[in-house]
């Protein structure tokens, strides 16, 4: 994850943020992986976790637009925590 941070030129902290704080959460049918969404400067950001016990493990960041989530939605890819 941090490799993919540094790379994307994306702060770890506001990265953690968004991981404990925000409470847009979706869950993905087609990765069975947990989704969070926010906020990281101008971007939207989804990040994509596991969550084993207590700890959160993010997977990957990407930069999203607000109609590739509703998209997602629609679609039935993604359903609401």
């Amino acid at each position: 994850m941090k490799y993919r941070a540094d790379f994307r030129g994306f702060d770890l902290v506001k990265i953690e943020n968004i991981l404990r704080y925000s409470a847009e959460r979706y869950f993905d049918t087609i990765t069975h992986r947990m989704i969070v969404v926010g906020r990281h400067d101008e971007w939207l950001v989804l990040i994509p976790y596991e969550k084993k016990g207590n700890e959160i493990i993010p997977i990957t960041i990407h930069t999203t637009t607000r109609q590739q989530i509703n998209f997602r939605l629609k679609a039935g890819r993604f359903k609401h925590e």
